[in-house]
């Protein structure tokens, strides 16, 4: 098929975490799909970190995974180092992160969309968007081609009006060595839509061969290292994986870095836009945390076959040279070469609350927006909402309902939540704690609760499937077992006694020792044979094990956990009507007209989230919307 046809039933513009989930995720429903991208070459490119997942991405990752997405998967075939975090807390925390090969992870990215046959792929620069009546029929490129959809779903990342700083230089850019792009942000605010300006950066490149490691800590992978996707059988043992190494800065550190503050884009006005509170510059922390004397530094390999190197914690857009100089003062860098310096980059997002729960806008019919350009950060969080998009686009064109996930089904729900009912004003970064219901939604579990939804609408293959309901019932049957079996003192005391717990004093059922938080099953198994026998005659993997033992010790908060859940779906499935006019409301506050008039919330549980609207304002809206 020529790549001038100008007619599809989705087109994803920008090809970044987002834009490949969701072309991938258009595609493998049914649609026939363009990826228009400014370069084919780097579609999935890693423009910072070369790590996914980490505290609270590693559950988005999972369940990306878990729906059908392509990320946990690649993230598992280009992995040089993997590591659960928090494993020292409950399992609500437990999160697993990969150090990844930057180049080969956008190369299988790539691969794996051009296997989806309903795919196609454009590399041109989006300009102007084609629209009547308020809904989406276009887009028209900086070649003049003009291409035709009825979902449209924009991901353009760091790339809208995109401005990088170093130092007092700055200049046009999407990210190092690539432009912005130019004419989209004018086209939506034409159409009505609101934009802001936000603030994300770099640290320098080094090259690895001139580091003294002799100076910095070693950081090894797991073990028995775990992964991003449910399908993966394998990955690198510990001697096959790459290590990280742990550095600390100084105050010698510090003070030659304070001589560049003067020529510093964010202390001298030319940065005027809001960067990521939870990952902030070098500078940025010297600056507010005075007191301390050191930061830690990790630096992190950059694939098997280079040796550039990423120093995170490092994040700067001071002048070059200051950069060169602070890197030398770091112990272990005293040689150190820099490949390429950090900087900053301003770019346009449009503030979230003009998205729906599906991720259409809800000034244009079919127009969807993933990613940075909702204000978020991170690979994790643009994927996760570029899947959403894409499959919102798809089931659009199909004239189906949107897929909407729950605050209570998926972090991926509270993010985008969050998006809609709080903003945000600074770069949005998912974390454990935005998730009141993290014992649910671990990301041990994310297959069983998604995986059924992503078949439903043809995302999740059928052998994905067939794997979870192999995997329920193997939880099933080991549970059965550990609720009917014995365990004799003779044979599990000696456990006990190891652990400083309490003798048993008869025999008892195997899940009475295991609610014990010191024991685990495996303990328990090694201790009596007879058990690790009747284990293994019902086939059952590690991660079954782990399944029923977090079932098994955290049962009573799960099933509380489940009872509120059930009384906050009374309010999240109480529908508001789209055309309500919330001014002729005369009971409301002035504050809670206002913001529900700005969010438009879908449902009273929406509602109920939006920061100044009050538990009277919801009575009242309550009663109005039941006379």
């Amino acid at each position: 098929m020529s790549t001038l046809d100008p007619t599809y039933d989705v087109i994803v513009v920008g090809g970044g975490h987002a834009g490949s989930e969701a072309a991938g995720a258009a595609a493998q429903m049914g649609s026939k799909t363009l990826l228009i991208t400014m370069n084919l070459e780097a579609i999935a490119k890693m423009s910072c970190n070369p790590a996914m997942g980490g505290v609270a991405k590693g559950q988005l990752v999972r369940e990306i995974d878990a729906l059908g997405g392509i990320s946990g998967i690649v993230s598992d075939e280009t992995g040089v180092q993997f590591r659960m975090l928090n494993k020292s807390k409950g399992p609500a925390m437990w999160s697993p992160r990969c150090q990844s090969d930057r180049m080969l992870y956008a190369q299988k990215m790539r691969e794996k969309l051009e296997e989806k046959d309903k795919l196609y792929f454009r590399q041109d620069n989006v300009v102007d968007l084609i629209s009547e009546d308020y809904t989406i029929k276009g887009v028209v490129t900086q070649t003049g081609q003009k291409f035709y959809a009825k979902s449209i779903v924009l991901t353009t990342g760091t790339f809208g009006n995109g401005l990088i700083h170093i130092g007092e230089a700055q200049h046009g850019g999407g990210r190092s060595g690539e432009r912005a792009s130019i004419g989209i942000s004018a086209a939506l605010e034409k159409l009505g839509f609101e934009v802001g300006r936000l603030k994300t950066g770099t640290p320098p490149r080094i090259d690895g061969r001139t580091v003294d490691y002799s100076k910095l800590e070693e950081q090894f992978g797991d073990e028995d290292p775990s992964g991003f996707s449910f399908m993966t059988e394998s990955l690198p043992s510990l001697d096959e994986q790459l290590s990280c190494w742990i550095g600390y800065t100084n105050e010698e550190v510090h003070e030659v870095l304070k001589t560049g503050f003067d020529r510093s884009p964010m202390f001298n006005g030319r940065i005027k836009s809001i960067g990521p509170r939870y990952c902030p510059s070098i500078e940025d922390k010297i600056n507010r945390f005075a007191d301390k004397d050191s930061h830690q530094l990790f630096l992190e390999p950059e694939g098997w076959n280079t040796y550039e190197m990423y120093l995170n914690g490092f994040s700067t857009s001071l002048p070059e040279d200051v950069q060169y100089k602070a890197l030398r003062t770091i112990p272990g860098f005293e040689e150190v070469i820099m490949i390429r310096p950090g900087y900053a980059i301003e770019y346009d997002y449009f503030p979230p609350h003009q998205i729906k729960r599906s991720l259409e806008t809800k000034t244009v019919d079919g127009l969807f927006f993933a990613g940075q350009i909702n204000g978020t950060t991170g690979y994790e969080e643009a994927a996760c909402q570029g899947l959403m998009a894409g499959i919102n686009a798809a089931l659009l064109v199909q004239e189906k309902e949107p897929l909407i996930l729950q605050r209570s089904e998926a972090y991926i729900g509270v993010l985008v939540d969050d998006l809609i009912n709080k903003g945000t004003e600074e770069p949005y970064r998912m974390f454990t704690s935005r998730a009141e219901h993290r014992i649910l939604l671990r990301q041990d579990n994310a297959d069983l609760r998604l995986t059924e939804i992503g078949h439903r609408i043809g995302l999740a293959s059928d052998q994905r499937l067939k794997k979870v309901e192999q995997k329920r019932e193997a939880i099933d049957r080991l549970d059965d077992l550990i609720k009917d079996y014995t365990v004799r003192p003779e044979d599990i005391d000696p456990l006990l006694e190891s652990k400083d717990s309490s003798p048993m004093s008869q025999p008892m059922k195997a899940i009475k020792i295991l609610l014990r938080p010191e024991v685990s099953l495996k303990e328990m198994m090694d201790y009596d044979k007879e058990l690790k026998e009747q284990v293994r005659s019902i086939s059952v993997d590690n991660k079954v094990l782990e399944q029923v033992e977090i079932q098994s010790k955290y049962a009573g908060y799960i099933e509380k956990e489940f009872e509120m859940v059930k009384e906050m779906e009374k309010q999240e499935n109480m529908l508001i009507p789209e055309q309500i006019e919330y001014s002729n409301i005369k009971s409301l506050s002035t504050e809670g007209t206002q913001k529900l008039s700005k969010i438009r919330p879908e449902t009273i549980g929406q509602a109920s989230r939006i920061s100044g609207v009050s538990a009277s304002d919801l009575s009242v809206l309550m009663v109005y919307l039941k006379n």
